[in-house]
């Protein structure tokens, strides 16, 4: 199957979880494209969609993940969509589940998401009292990448 897998960054931290997500999904069989959301103009010859962006203190989700679903909602529709974001600066992510937050929940009802996951986030340069480290966790976003390769073939 073909399946794009965007991004929206402002560090990098998403797009490299993005290229694990896409990296993970050739291991399992699929065709994938990792682009920038900023640089997706549409989505046509794409059979599935997953969309990540980074948080930014739990508040918003990365403007250009939110502009793709705007450019792009109605031709979401039309297939399978998984959402991601990346962003705690500690081990949450892979301790529990981390519920979308407001504007991602947003996103996820105007296309018909199938799902979404929170993955840890990465700051190399210090920012304030923020940590500098990364918590990006590749046998979580595998497992994830696995889950929606069944959902995939399932179809």
């Amino acid at each position: 199957m073909r399946v794009l897998v965007a991004y929206g960054t402002k560090m990098g931290g998403t797009q490299g979880l993005a290229e694990m997500v896409g990296s993970d999904l050739e291991d399992l069989g699929h065709t994938v494209d990792v682009l920038s959301a900023e640089d997706v103009k549409n989505i046509d010859g794409y059979e599935a969609v997953i969309l990540g962006g980074a948080l930014y203190y739990f508040i918003s989700w990365h403007k250009d993940a939110r502009a793709f679903v705007k450019r792009h909602k109605s031709a979401l529709r039309q297939r399978p969509v998984w959402l991601f974001s990346s962003g705690p600066l500690d081990d949450s992510a892979t301790e529990k589940e981390i519920p979308p937050i407001k504007s991602v929940k947003r996103a996820m009802e105007q296309v018909g998401a199938r799902g979404h996951v929170t993955f840890g986030g990465r700051l190399e340069e210090k920012q304030g009292n923020l940590p500098v480290g990364d918590w990006r966790n590749p046998e979580h976003v595998r497992r994830w990448a696995e889950q929606v390769s069944a959902e995939l073939a399932a179809n």
